[in-house]
């Protein structure tokens, strides 16, 4: 399954040249998990009682400029689930059009910032939008 994830391009987003400042995307990417967490049941605020899940790698290509009053969607697509790491591909498009793709990883941790091993019922969550190879 893919996490599709509504994002329309707001003035906060942009530059003084109206399209967006690169490290926006950042922060839209940040939010597409956020809520996806949420709707897979666990919300940031419930994780990060007993662990977190920082970005640790992100890499993105910016393939074509999203203006003022775009309606972007963001699609996301896990790529793996290891012991503590959680692999995760961004499509950010609109009108069919490819603004921004990215591939980042999370690694669950403990209140110490340890690597903790992913709880059974997250893994269980997560898992219908792991990308299935054929």
């Amino acid at each position: 399954m893919i996490y599709e994830f509504p994002q329309k391009i707001l003035f906060k987003h942009c530059d003084p040249a109206g399209i967006v400042f690169y490290p926006r995307y950042f922060e839209m990417l940040n939010d597409c998990v956020e809520t996806f967490f949420a709707a897979i049941g666990f919300a940031f605020e419930d994780i990060h009682k007993i662990g977190r899940v920082p970005t640790v790698q992100i890499d993105a290509t910016f393939a074509t400029p999203s203006l003022h009053g775009d309606a972007m969607v963001i699609d996301l697509e896990l790529t793996k689930i290891g012991r503590s790491s959680i692999g995760l591909d961004f499509h950010a498009h609109c009108d069919g059009i490819t603004r921004l793709t990215a591939a980042s990883t999370l690694v669950y941790i403990n209140p110490d910032n340890k690597p903790q091993a992913i709880p059974d019922e997250l893994r269980n969550a997560l898992t219908p939008y792991l990308r299935r190879t054929t």
